[in-house]
């Protein structure tokens, strides 16, 4: 088992028992929660006259469901606006904090919490959602989690899980231009399968991760769920702690707060349960073919044949082949695209708009090509819109939408239709997850759908950088 990691130190500092069954019960430092998974936990809570244990620890926001057009309230789906009256009930009845449209600092869960400052290293954190292992950039164990278990840990601030084991991936070199951090986790991902890190969590490392920014970081912890791993977490440096600095919810006592952090990193003794590395001048713009984020090529590369796969990959990828219209064998490069889609807990943030802007400047989205971009929460958009981002943006042909969770998983009106191909910088491929049961999803880094968009087909962004 892992030893002197910072995994293995956050861990033991937030158990509070071992229980009977072998489990730890983990204190939970912040919790997470939106309007989708949550309103069965207090439902539970109410049927049982229990209240939140420690309501200062949980913070709201809503994410999934709003309309990313037209946010006037009551919202034209009646099913969405009942579920945001029934978050705001919830919140008030229990006393907890709110980030509303409008408040100011609104968006997606895990662009909010790191840009307030709320999401700290050390910390464990919690939200009803997969990709909450977003918050690992800043060195926390956090981990999505099922509609029982916000219950359990509204109730009791704690949860019975399982201790991980600990895969250290080590990334090297300097990442070629046009190659971004979604690059460095989708070609992970395509490497290593979508069930590898089942059972461990990930410990990114390496100096093309430690010349990351702390939006880069987030990007490949975000989809370490996608490779299978429970969370996904970096060493805090000096990066996590400038990017830190001065947010609303920081530490007050800002040396005191530096001081512990720098004992959280790993050891450089540090025993693992298994190491893996990587170089970056191998890392290419990668794209998905497929109907998982692990069914990935480079851009310059051609779509595996069938028997170019481990048998174990054959029938997924016959499926795949069938689903998405693709030829095994043809480059994928050149693929006709219908929609680009520019956001996400992945890749909505102001960097990511930056990237994206430039590829944009000075050209037009193709005819007959919807494209929009989506700022992953209001303190994004407003930055965006200081910059001039949005004007770029509109100038090309890109529709500017307000914060939300958008076309990632499309429980809004943003949905493809038909048979239609996204070229999206979310995080998952599978069948129908952008709305329509017959969609068809390209992942890749924002650039790459910027780059898609001005050409209407799948292109090499290299081409314009």
């Amino acid at each position: 088992m892992s030893r002197g990691t910072l995994f293995d130190k956050v861990w033991e500092r937030h158990q509070v028992a071992v229980l009977p069954g072998g489990q730890t019960q983990l204190f939970i430092a912040l919790h997470l929660i939106h309007e989708v998974t949550s309103p069965q936990a207090f439902a539970m809570l109410r049927e049982r006259g229990l209240s939140v244990l420690f309501p200062q620890r949980t913070v709201a926001t809503v994410d999934h469901i709003v309309p990313t057009d037209n946010q006037q309230r009551p919202f034209m789906d009646t099913l969405a606006e009942e579920m945001i009256e029934t978050l705001e009930r919830n919140c008030k009845d229990f006393g907890i904090k709110l980030y509303n449209i409008g408040s100011g600092h609104q968006g997606i869960v895990h662009v909010i919490a790191p840009e307030l400052g709320l999401t700290q290293p050390g910390m464990t954190i919690a939200c009803g959602d997969s990709h909450t292992s977003t918050h690992g950039a800043f060195g926390t164990i956090a981990f999505g989690i099922g509609t029982s278990q916000v219950r359990d840990v509204l109730a009791t601030q704690t949860l019975a899980v399982s201790k991980l084991k600990v895969r250290k991936i080590q990334v090297d070199g300097e990442l070629a231009a046009g190659v971004y951090a979604k690059d460095v986790i989708l070609h992970i991902i395509r490497t290593l399968g979508v069930q590898a890190g089942v059972g461990y969590a990930y410990e990114y490392s390496g100096s093309t991760i430690s010349a990351l920014n702390m939006e880069e970081r987030m990007t490949i912890c975000n989809m370490s769920i996608e490779g299978g791993a429970r969370c996904g977490y970096v060493n805090p440096d000096a990066v996590t702690y400038d990017y830190l600095r001065g947010r609303p919810q920081a530490p007050t006592d800002w040396e005191q707060a530096v001081r512990h952090w720098q004992t959280l990193a790993s050891e450089a003794d540090a025993v693992y349960d298994d190491v893996v590395t990587f170089k970056a001048a191998t890392i290419a713009p990668t794209v998905t073919w497929g109907i998982t984020p692990g069914q990935g090529v480079g851009v310059d590369e051609r779509v595996p044949k069938l028997e170019e796969l481990p048998p174990g990959e054959r029938d997924l990828a016959a499926e795949a082949y069938q689903y998405m219209g693709i030829t095994p064998g043809a480059p994928i490069a050149g693929m006709p695209v219908d929609v680009c889609f520019i956001g996400s807990c992945t890749n909505g943030r102001i960097t990511d708009l930056r990237e994206a802007a430039k590829i944009v400047q000075g050209r037009k989205v193709q005819p007959g090509v919807k494209a929009f971009v989506v700022p992953g929460s209001e303190v994004v958009k407003r930055q965006a819109e200081a910059e001039g981002l949005h004007e770029i943006f509109l100038a090309a042909g890109f529709e500017w939408r307000q914060p939300g969770c958008s076309m990632c998983l499309a429980m809004n009106p943003d949905k493809l239709q038909g048979r239609q191909v996204s070229a999206s910088s979310s995080n998952r491929n599978f069948k129908g997850r952008q709305g329509s049961a017959a969609g068809r999803t390209l992942l890749m880094s924002p650039a790459m759908v910027a780059a898609a968009a001005v050409t209407g087909r799948v292109t090499d962004v290299r081409e314009f950088v």
